[in-house]
């Protein structure tokens, strides 16, 4: 049976936040909107772009009906996609001590995986410009697939690298650092860290109830064994 741990990737494996947020904020002052200092823009991640956008929006467009709130969204969007996939490594980088876990974890023989809620054209490119082939399977967000925390994603990487027989989930590890993992987790059956150096808050991550909750990557390790 093959062991497979599943990594969050912004703010689990990288430290994402100044790329998305110089990208938000040029976005939307290419549509005439008003932008966000650098801090604001932890609270406004973690389910996708388009939400990002949508909780970057100024208020008052919360008053508008959803397909105008929509369309809205879209165009900012158009302008922060290809900004972003020209810059999202910019100011990137792994957080201290992740290349050396994961390089642990893949001489233990362990299944790597990445399950994004960023699209899934940018997350392969930043997973490879940073990892290289680390990873044995790395998903982002895609067209017609449900963004976590529908657990669609975590079910598509166990059935990729093998970790599923008869249908039962196979050790099985979940990484992440907000709240909508550890729900990603829950609805797919599997165990969830919530690692507390990422965007979210202790506070947040307690009460969404992980299964552990750990504090540098090296705890990881210890829990696969």
């Amino acid at each position: 049976m093959k062991q497979i741990v599943i990594f969050d990737l912004d703010g689990t494996l990288l430290n994402t936040i100044a790329d998305l947020g110089a990208a938000c904020n040029h976005a939307l002052a290419r549509c005439g909107l008003p932008t966000h200092a650098p801090e604001d823009y932890p609270r406004l991640v973690g389910n996708g772009i388009n939400r990002l956008i949508e909780r970057a929006l100024p208020e008052a467009y919360a008053a508008l009906g959803e397909e105008e709130r929509t369309r809205q969204v879209m165009r900012v969007r158009q302008e922060f996609v290809p900004y972003y996939n020209n810059h999202n490594c910019d100011l990137t980088h792994p957080y201290e001590g992740i290349t050396d876990v994961l390089e642990a974890l893949k001489k233990k023989g362990i299944r790597l995986a990445v399950a994004s809620n960023k699209y899934h054209e940018a997350t392969l490119h930043i997973v490879r410009h940073f990892f290289g082939n680390t990873f044995d399977c790395v998903y982002g967000e895609r067209e017609g697939i449900p963004r976590k925390p529908d657990p669609q994603i975590v079910r598509d990487i166990l059935q990729a690298a093998g970790g599923q027989e008869n249908g039962i989930t196979q050790h099985t590890l979940y990484v992440g650092d907000s709240p909508v993992d550890i729900e990603t987790a829950r609805r797919a059956g599997v165990p969830v860290a919530a690692c507390t150096w990422g965007f979210a808050s202790r506070e947040e991550l307690t009460a969404a109830r992980p299964d552990f909750i750990i504090d540098s990557p090296p705890d990881i390790i210890a829990l696969t064994e």
